[in-house]
């Protein structure tokens, strides 16, 4: 059995982007406050955050998720990163900032472009792969009154991002988003299933999914000799339309445990 994802690579929709089916979110490299995660947990250090990394890139792991609203998680990939570029493809976001513990949100178009121009700076690179609108959870009102994918669409056509869509809330929202653009990153794992009609539609129309929320934020739990994990990542996968799921541990034990099962699901689903 294969315990790494390098020779599981998969398209994402039709956004030219090759990804890990696992991908590695980065809110607890920024951010520790105002999250919603079953322990405590200690940011951790440049060495502990490289580390992290290297392991990530050796388990196969190509996809990594930031955005501006986790703390200093931009601020810190920026240099965690130098060199290897290429080797990552990079999801950041726009619409949500966090500032003094609480959350704020703008999706004008001045913001919007001020927040990517930041986000290049911060990340140390010339373009995002991925920019996803950080949804307050009005969806609709968000991509049909602010005009934010039409400002999405014009740093697409500059080159400053290569794909768009959205991190969004509601059916209906994930819907729109994939009409109109790139990609959506929806809950989807054991307890939350409401949001599939946006997996059905990605998988007939080439559109790219990425899976938040795949183990519960650290939550899943089953019946007795079940391993929730690995049930998890069942769920997720049986399904054509998923692209990647985004895992946001830090402990080095938890991500390869993880990579493993991902590897075995996906071996079994062959």
């Amino acid at each position: 059995m294969s315990a790494t994802l390098h020779d599981l690579h998969r398209p994402l929709g039709s956004t030219g982007l090759h990804v890990s089916p696992l991908g590695l979110g980065t809110v607890k490299l920024g951010r520790d406050q105002g999250v919603k995660y079953p322990n405590g947990f200690t940011i951790p250090d440049d060495a502990q955050a490289s580390a992290l990394l290297r392991q990530a890139r050796e388990l196969g792991i190509n996809l990594i998720d930031t955005a501006p609203a986790y703390g200093v998680s931009e601020q810190r990939l920026g240099p965690l990163l130098r060199g290897q570029r290429d080797e990552w493809v990079i999801v950041s976001k726009t619409g949500e900032e966090f500032e003094q513990g609480q959350s704020r949100f703008d999706f004008s178009a001045a913001h919007t472009r001020l927040s990517v121009e930041r986000s290049l700076k911060r990340l140390e690179t010339d373009r995002i792969d991925l920019l996803l609108v950080h949804s307050d959870g009005n969806d609709l009102a968000v991509l049909r009154d602010t005009g934010v994918y039409d400002t999405l669409a014009a740093l697409k056509r500059e080159g400053k991002i290569l794909g768009y869509g959205i991190s969004g809330k509601t059916v209906e929202g994930g819907l729109l988003a994939l009409e109109e653009g790139d990609c959506a990153m929806v809950t989807y794992n054991l307890s939350e299933q409401g949001e599939k009609p946006v997996l059905d539609y990605a998988a007939t129309h080439a559109k790219g999914i990425l899976i938040k929320k795949a183990l519960a934020s650290g939550h899943a739990c089953l019946a007795e000799g079940v391993d929730p994990v690995r049930a998890s990542f069942e769920l997720i996968f049986a399904h054509p339309g998923v692209g990647s799921a985004i895992v946001g541990t830090i402990t080095p034990a938890h991500l390869a445990a993880n990579v493993a099962i991902v590897a075995a699901v996906l071996q079994d689903l062959r």
